[in-house]
């Protein structure tokens, strides 16, 4: 944990709370160095004097304030504690609120407040009454010569202090194009609303801040991992040209997108307005057999004509199946097939049938 920044003490009524104010997060950010480009040194800054030019330490150097041009009070850290000790050493609570009626856009840096020595009774009995009444405490503390408005939240076992923006500082939204919800350009279908509130609900879990993390970070470093892996740490990537992108329409299909967030595919259009999507799947076909696969061929009839031998027992049992088996067949190609194929289909067993009905009369001349 880092040094306590500040001490002081929580002012609750006539109680008096010792504590140590500590940063409460960190800044995990990249931290990127200036480089002149010629030869890749470190750009440096220095603390000069205007007037001589040379270089200031920092122990030489003092806060002012310029009350006139280049006319300056000099204000040292014990000028500042004692213009007001009270403000600068007291987190003053000025009243207790519920927690929702501040705005999160007030809120702005927490601190982690410790009871300071002796003060662990109190901060504790402080911390309790928080709990039980289920407010916040709103205060004034001047932290780094700067007085904010802060808010004692708790946390766990922990109060936090976090600083708020005074209603100055928050910019009005007057100018900004807001639609209300009596906009025309922003109406909302009540199934517009259905479909995005099911997606909400989709999405909505029990707040796990473990699973979330800095992932444009690690992908920054992992390239940087990857340049020196390739002896490319000097190697400046100029941008590529961008392609020209197509030019988006201003009309959203808000049912569609909505559809596809909740994983569903979107409806297709139809001209008539029908809705096809409780019509049956069309069955599949059977697949024909051997038989059937040779008593569907193109074959002359003159084929059937010269044959002299008298079928066998097995061959009148086969022909006497072919009929009926060529009907199944007809109609079953007849539902998917176009009429062209149909009609030639019909005609080949019309006369198959024709050539199977005369076999009988040639063998009583034969004989």
């Amino acid at each position: 944990m880092a040094r306590s920044m500040w001490k002081g003490a929580i002012s609750f009524g006539l109680v008096h709370i010792p504590v140590e104010l500590y940063p409460a997060t960190s800044d995990n950010g990249l931290d990127l160095h200036m480089l002149d480009r010629r030869d890749f040194s470190p750009i440096g800054f220095k603390r000069y004097n205007k007037n001589t030019g040379k270089e200031v330490s920092w122990d030489d150097i003092i806060k002012g304030y310029e009350y006139a041009t280049d006319e300056y009070v000099v204000l040292s850290d014990e000028d500042l504690r004692r213009a007001n000790p009270e403000a600068t050493q007291t987190i003053d609570i000025l009243a207790f609120v519920d927690a929702e009626q501040v705005p999160l856009i007030y809120y702005e840096q927490p601190y982690y407040l410790a009871p300071g020595k002796g003060g662990d009774k109190v901060y504790a009995l402080l911390r309790e009454a928080l709990r039980e009444v289920g407010k916040i405490g709103i205060a004034n503390v001047v932290i780094r010569v700067k007085q904010h408005l802060a808010a004692l939240v708790c946390v766990g076992d922990t109060i936090v202090l976090n600083t708020l923006r005074f209603p100055d500082e928050i910019r009005p939204t007057d100018e900004l194009k807001i639609p209300d919800e009596n906009s025309k350009a922003a109406r909302i279908t009540e199934k517009e609303l259905q479909m995005a509130k099911a997606l909400v609900e989709g999405m909505s879990e029990k707040w796990k801040p473990q699973k979330y993390h800095d992932t444009y970070r690690e992908d920054v470093m992992a390239m940087v991992k990857k340049k020196i892996a390739a002896n490319q740490t000097k190697t400046i990537t100029m941008p590529e040209p961008e392609e020209d992108k197509p030019k988006k329409s201003n009309v959203i299909d808000l049912v569609s997108l909505l559809q596809a967030s909740l994983g569903k595919k979107p409806a297709p259009a139809h001209a008539d307005g029908d809705d096809d999507d409780d019509d049956p799947p069309p069955r599949k076909s059977r697949k024909p057999s051997s038989d059937e696969d040779e008593d569907t061929s193109d074959s002359p009839p003159s084929r059937a004509r010269k044959s002299t031998s008298p079928p066998t027992v097995h061959a009148r049992a086969t022909a006497a199946r072919k009929p009926a088996a060529k009907k199944t067949a007809t109609k079953t190609a007849a539902s998917k097939a176009p009429a062209k194929r149909t009609a030639a289909a019909s005609r080949t067993a019309a006369s198959k049938t024709a050539t199977t009905a005369k076999a009988p009369a040639r063998r009583r001349k034969a004989a």
